[in-house]
């Protein structure tokens, strides 16, 4: 009998797991192995390898009984040498095999024959060699990925999450564990947080630069002069709304000696020019003003990249800004509103009997709805998980091939016999009595053939 290829071959060299010597503690770095998980129905499985032992032992029982027998009266009945011939061979092939088979798991009846009680003694040799065999056969990105488009995962769980009940549940988790986080965190912890995160990067951060290319982007496609636009028909509405504040200021800065409706006609005059102004600024794309605007505009962000004055001055208005009381307090307003704002959310959530559901409720189930309705968004969010998935078991293969051989080599060696022999002993007893009844036919055919030989010689 030839035993399993896991108890036999060695680790190769190519071999890229870990290889825990037979002479290396198995437990390292502060590795501890799991014990060894009970066996299901392990009362059953030892009655019927019990069992098994008995049928095959009483099979070598029987044809050695035969043997006698036959070879007792062979010389009265010489037809009884085929008998026991074929009961000769039976028992060779019966208590070979029978050796073969117990060899695996201990010492054949308490002797230490070289190369047997094979499973506890290269214990070892078997972590590396499984290790080997899931690294290689299991664990590879082809294999893990072709594995995860068959099951579709994008489409399960968007139909999973498109389903109101669990994506209820989903948010009340993620309620519940913001909340948690929340409670937690410490306020003074976050608001450094807030500050190292923020605030210095802020600092750190040159301000000119940002406000030109936002303004760059402002100015693309003419949409700066929206903000134009908005500036005249707020200057305008101002003009509207404090003309009499025009008239007090226009009759307090004139001499005394100028008459009341000279002022009156002066006053009218200003108002009604500038709102012409403003209206002609406001109606024609193409006014003189709106391209000194522009000019301006360009000058601006011009300096605000090459000017070390406009540059300082920015960056001195910045760190004003940075340093004001109102900000360290609106930092901390930003945790507070958002922690109270989180114990709130989870309250509401983790209420069953509200049925209204909540923002992220909504959004979960319609992100389900949504991938379920577009095919090729399924087909992405299964290439996205079988690309996560598939670099991470990537990345892990080696470490879970060397945990496999480090877990083996610090099981018990007898308990881990006795776990292997309860899980394949009842298999192998099949080798026993296959072995007999085979060893017991081909000793009557090599007899058949002597006896026949004899006769024509």
């Amino acid at each position: 009998m030839t035993p399993p290829e896991l108890l036999a071959a060695p680790p190769t060299a190519t071999s890229t797991a870990v290889v825990v010597p037979a002479s290396t503690p198995p437990v390292q770095g502060g590795f501890e192995p799991p014990p060894l998980a009970p066996i299901p129905d392990e009362a059953e499985r030892r009655r019927r390898l019990a069992s098994m032992k008995a049928r095959a032992t009483g099979l070598l029982v029987a044809v050695t009984a035969l043997f006698l027998v036959a070879r007792a009266y062979a010389s009265r009945w010489p037809w009884l040498g085929y008998v026991a011939a074929f009961g000769e061979a039976a028992m060779v092939g019966g208590i070979a095999d029978w050796f073969a088979v117990t060899a695996l798991f201990r010492h054949p009846l308490g002797i230490p024959i070289p190369h047997t009680a094979i499973v506890p003694s290269r214990k070892e040799r078997i972590g590396n060699a499984l290790g080997n065999f899931v690294q290689k056969n299991f664990l590879t990105r082809d294999v893990v990925e072709r594995k995860l488009g068959q099951m579709r995962i994008g489409e399960r769980a968007a139909r999973w999450l498109a389903d109101p009940v669990n994506s209820k549940r989903v948010a009340q988790q993620v309620a519940k564990a913001l909340a948690g986080a929340a409670a937690v965190l410490k306020d003074e912890d976050v608001q450094q947080l807030v500050d190292r995160g923020i605030v210095s990067r802020l600092r750190r951060t040159q301000a000119a630069p940002l406000v030109a290319k936002l303004l760059d982007v402002i100015t693309s496609d003419g949409r700066h002069h929206a903000l134009l636009d908005d500036a005249l028909r707020l200057a305008a509405r101002f003009i509207a709304e404090n003309e009499e504040t025009i008239r007090e200021r226009i009759k307090a800065e004139s001499p005394w000696w100028v008459p009341e409706f000279a002022e009156n006609r002066l006053h009218e005059k200003i108002v009604a020019g500038v709102e012409r102004t403003l209206a002609a600024v406001a109606e024609d794309p193409n006014h003189p003003l709106r391209g000194r605007y522009d000019e301006a505009v360009k000058r601006f962000v011009e300096s605000l990249r090459s000017s070390p004055t406009t540059i300082a001055r920015a960056e001195q208005l910045k760190l004003d800004v940075l340093d004001h009381p109102r900000v360290a307090e609106f930092s901390a307003g930003i945790w507070a509103d958002a922690k109270a704002a989180i114990v709130r959310y989870a309250e509401r959530a983790q209420d069953a009997e509200s049925g209204e559901p909540d923002a992220i409720e909504r959004w979960l189930a319609s992100a389900g709805r949504a991938v379920l309705a577009d095919p090729e968004l399924t087909s992405k969010v299964d290439a996205w998980v079988a690309d996560a998935v598939g670099y991470t078991v990537e990345s892990a293969r080696q470490e879970v091939a060397a945990l496999i051989a480090q877990t083996v080599a610090a099981w018990d060696p007898h308990a881990t016999s006795e776990r292997i022999e309860l899980a394949i002993g009842r298999d192998l007893q099949f080798i026993r009595i296959n072995g007999t009844i085979v060893g017991g036919l081909v000793g009557l055919i090599i007899y058949s053939v002597a006896q026949l030989m004899a006769a024509q010689g």
